[in-house]
């Protein structure tokens, strides 16, 4: 079974708030929480799970901020369990930060079950963390990102070596027929076994995502998502469907 690495390259909780009573301008702490519901797991094309819930809690200040994202399988017991810290830089259309994964079971780079999952246990070797540091830039019209696991239970290339697992990602967003869409392409640029069948270059993600806020009263609505990917390095297609709970 292949390490998951995963993501929601956790939700950004980026503040630059205006204090109201005067001219100057001042930002203030702002807190996010929420939680996914879906329909099932997919994460860059690949599949890490049936229905699940997804918990999110962060803290952001002026550009910097700190997410926890988790998932827990709802209708299959045997699903990974998922708690992912995300320390995130961003200044205006430019955006920085490192990801810690942990997963409560996993393999090693060999293939074999990890002995401790142990949330406090790093070596490198049996560790169920990955680290991943991350770039990107926001052009308007598209977004780009590209990741890099640096550490932990990372995959391998040909040779049996640490790999630099990586991922690139453009994502554009768009207005259509009452929803906001964005449509994604990812890929990974080479070989590695933390991506499945990525044996080179290999497209693994083509997404296309719509998301329409369903009021239920005057001051509370709630978020749904239906999203359809593919991803060409596996042949698999896969239709999830979701809503966000939020305060």
């Amino acid at each position: 079974m292949l390490m998951r690495n995963l993501m929601r390259m956790g939700m950004l909780a980026v503040v630059a708030m205006a204090a109201a009573t005067s001219t100057m301008a001042q930002d203030k702490p702002e807190a996010t929480l929420g939680v996914d519901l879906v329909s099932q797991y997919v994460w860059r094309g690949q599949d890490l799970g049936d229905v699940s819930v997804q918990p999110t809690l962060g803290v952001g200040y002026k550009g910097l901020s700190l997410t926890a994202w988790g998932n827990v399988g709802l209708s299959d017991n045997e699903d990974t369990k998922e708690f992912d810290l995300t320390l995130d830089y961003t200044y205006k259309a430019f955006s920085v930060g490192v990801t810690d994964y942990w997963f409560n079971k996993g393999t090693t780079w060999d293939g074999e079950p990890v002995s401790d999952a142990r949330y406090f246990h790093y070596n490198a070797h049996s560790t169920t963390h990955v680290f991943e540091g991350y770039v990107g830039y926001d052009f308007g019209p598209v977004a780009l990102k590209w990741y890099t696991n640096f550490a932990g239970n990372d995959g391998v290339n040909k040779s049996g070596k640490r790999a630099y697992s990586s991922y690139m990602e453009a994502n554009v967003p768009f207005r259509f027929a009452t929803c906001d869409w964005t449509a994604t392409v990812g890929a990974v640029p080479y070989r590695t076994s933390f991506y499945a069948d990525a044996n080179g270059f290999a497209v693994t993600n083509i997404a296309l995502k719509a998301t329409k806020d369903i009021q239920v009263t005057k001051s509370f609505d709630i978020p749904v998502f239906a999203q359809i990917m593919t991803n060409p390095s596996t042949q698999k297609a896969y239709f999830v469907f979701g809503l966000t709970l939020h305060p």
